[in-house]
C-alpha cells in the first residue's frame, strides 16, 4: 500500500522520506533519473527496510538553476526563499540579483538578511550596496550572529513557513542553522550515514525542522557560487527584475519589442529608479542568455 511522505534530504539516487508520523525510510525513485527534489511531497511503497517512490504530488514551486551543463533543482513547495550574506567577505550583486530573479520566475517571495553589522563600517557600505534593492521593494535585515541583533525579526519571519536558505561560504549560513537548529549537526550525521555518503560538508540539500509541530521548515542548500539562468528567456528578463519592470511595462518606449539596451525613445535606459549597477546587470545577463540561446 502506497505510503505518504516528505522528502528531507537526498545524496544521489537516494532519498530520505520522513512519513506524516516522522518516521524516516530510504527510498529509491523508480527509473533511471530521479526527478525527486527536497521539499517534495512523494508516495512511496515500502520494500523490507527500505522504499520506492511511486509518485511525486503536484509541486506549489520549484526552484532551481540551469547553466551550459546541467539542470540543478533545489527544492520544491518553498514559502520564501532567504539569501544570507554579510558585511564581509564581500557578496557578490551579481549572484543576489540571479537568485532573486530565479525566486521571482518561480513566483516565490525573496528577502536578503546582510549579516555582521556589528562590523560598523564594512556593514554600513554593504548596507549602501543593498540601496537599489530596498527601492524596489526586497525586505533587507540587518542581522549580527555574534552579537544576537536582527536574529529575532529573521525568526519570526521563518515561523510557519517552508524556507530555502541560500549564500556564498563565509556568510555565516552555517551558523545561522546551528543557532536555529541546535540538532542540525546531529541530523546531517545521521542523514550522512543512511545514506551511506561520507563525511557530510554540505554538499547535498536538507530539510530541518525548528519546531516539534513540524510547522516551520529551514532548507540549507549548497550552490550559490555558480548561479545559471539559461532557463529564463532573454525577453523575460526584464519582467522579472521589478525596478526594470516599473519602466519596461508601463508601455511608454517607442518600440513594443524594445530590449531596453540600445532602442531611441527606451523608458529603461538612464531612468532614474534604476540603479546603473542593477541596469549593467540586466546587459550582462541579457547578453549571457542571448548566447546561451544560440547554443542550445
Amino acid at each position: 500500500m502506497k505510503r505518504q511522505g516528505l522528502v528531507i534530504a537526498g545524496h544521489g539516487r537516494h532519498v530520505w522520506v520522513e512519513t506524516p508520523e516522522g518516521e524516516r525510510v530510504i527510498c529509491h525513485p523508480r527509473g533511471k533519473k530521479s526527478h525527486v527534489v527536497v521539499g517534495d511531497r512523494v508516495l512511496w511503497l515500502p520494500s523490507q527496510d527500505e522504499g520506492t517512490i511511486e509518485k511525486i504530488e503536484p509541486r506549489r514551486n520549484l526552484l532551481y538553476r540551469q547553466d551550459e551543463i546541467r539542470t540543478k533543482s533545489f527544492a520544491a513547495n518553498l514559502d520564501q526563499v532567504l539569501i544570507w550574506i554579510a558585511a564581509e567577505p564581500e557578496f557578490s550583486e551579481h549572484q543576489i540579483a540571479r537568485a532573486l530573479i530565479a525566486a521571482e520566475a518561480a513566483q516565490i517571495p525573496a528577502l536578503i538578511a546582510l549579516n555582521k553589522s556589528d562590523l560598523t563600517e564594512l556593514h554600513a557600505k554593504a548596507w549602501q550596496r543593498l540601496a537599489p534593492y530596498r527601492a524596489m521593494g526586497t525586505m533587507v535585515l540587518p542581522v549580527s550572529l555574534e552579537s544576537g541583533t536582527g536574529v529575532e525579526a529573521v525568526t519570526a519571519l521563518l515561523h510557519g513557513k517552508t524556507t530555502l536558505v541560500l549564500g556564498p561560504s563565509g556568510s555565516g549560513k552555517s551558523t545561522l542553522i546551528n543557532q536555529l537548529i541546535p540538532q542540525a549537526q546531529v541530523l546531517t550525521q545521521e542523514i550522512s550515514t543512511a545514506l551511506n555518503s561520507g563525511k557530510h560538508t554540505t554538499t547535498s540539500t536538507t530539510l530541518y525542522w525548528m519546531d516539534a509541530e513540524r510547522t516551520t521548515a529551514l532548507i540549507d542548500s549548497p550552490g550559490f557560487q555558480e548561479f545559471g539562468l539559461h532557463h529564463i528567456e532573454p525577453t523575460q528578463l526584464a519582467s522579472l527584475m521589478p525596478d526594470m519592470r516599473a519602466y519596461s511595462e508601463s508601455g511608454e518606449c517607442k518600440f513594443y519589442n524594445c530590449s531596453h539596451l540600445h532602442e531611441p525613445g527606451c523608458k529603461v535606459i538612464g531612468a532614474e529608479g534604476i540603479s546603473p549597477s542593477r541596469y549593467k546587470i540586466y546587459t550582462e545577463l541579457h547578453q549571457e542568455l542571448r548566447t546561451a540561446k544560440k547554443r542550445y
